[in-house]
C-alpha cells in the first residue's frame, strides 16, 4: 500500500479531511509520494548493510575493507567469501579454523595438512587450475599462516576415467571440446 492511501485511510474516519478536494488529496499524494522514495531507499540501505542480503554496493563496500577482493562470480559467493575473511581473528590457526576461513578466496577451498610446515590446497567442485588462480593465490597465501609451505593440488580428467566415460573417441569430438575443456569435463550424466 502507497504511503498516500495508507494516509487517506488514517485520516478518512476522522472526517475532517476533504480528501477528495484537489489541495488535500494532492498534499497527501506529494507528502505520499516522498515517503515511498524514502521508503524504498531506507529498504535499500537495510537490504545492503548486512551480508546475508546484500546483492550489490554493501557487497563492494565491504570488499573494499580488505586488501584483495574474492574472486567470487555471484552476490552470494561473495558475501559468504567476505563472512569468512570477516571470521579470521588471532586463534584462526587450527586446520578446522583455517578450513572455515580459507573460503574467503571466493570459492570452495580445502586445506589438509602433509606434515611438518606443509599443507595442501586443493578446490573440490573445480575442475582444472580455477579461473583467476594468481588472485586466488595471493588471498590464499593471506590467509594461511606465512611460515606454512603450500602445495596447490589440481583435478582434471584422469585416463581411467576418461575411458569410463566416453565410449569411443567418436563420442569426445561429437562433443566439439577442445583438449582444456576435455581434461576439465566433469561427468554430467
Amino acid at each position: 500500500m502507497s504511503h498516500a492511501r495508507y494516509m487517506r485511510e488514517l485520516l478518512r474516519p476522522l472526517g475532517v479531511y476533504d480528501l477528495a478536494a484537489p489541495f488535500n488529496g494532492g498534499e497527501l499524494d506529494a507528502q505520499g509520494e516522498a515517503l515511498d522514495q524514502v521508503m524504498d531507499w531506507l529498504e535499500e540501505v537495510q537490504r545492503e548493510t548486512s551480508l546475508t542480503t546484500a546483492e550489490d554496493w554493501g557487497l563492494e563496500k565491504v570488499s573494499g575493507l580488505f586488501v584483495r577482493r574474492p574472486v567470487a562470480d555471484e552476490p552470494r559467493r561473495l558475501a559468504a567469501a567476505l563472512a569468512a575473511l570477516l571470521r579470521i581473528g588471532g586463534d584462526s590457526f587450527t586446520p578446522a579454523a583455517i578450513n572455515d576461513t580459507i573460503s574467503g578466496c571466493g570459492i570452495p577451498a580445502v586445506v589438509k595438512e602433509l606434515g611438518t610446515g606443509q599443507v595442501s590446497v586443493s578446490f573440490p567442485g573445480t575442475a582444472g587450475v580455477p579461473a583467476g588462480f594468481e588472485e586466488l593465490k595471493k588471498i590464499i597465501e593471506d590467509i594461511l599462516p606465512t611460515h606454512l609451505g603450500i602445495q596447490y593440488d589440481f583435478w582434471f580428467l584422469l585416463w581411467r576415467e576418461l575411458e569410463e566415460w566416453f565410449p569411443s573417441w567418436r563420442s569426445i569430438e561429437d562433443r566439439n571440446m577442445t583438449w582444456t575443456e576435455l581434461e576439465t569435463c566433469v561427468k554430467e550424466f
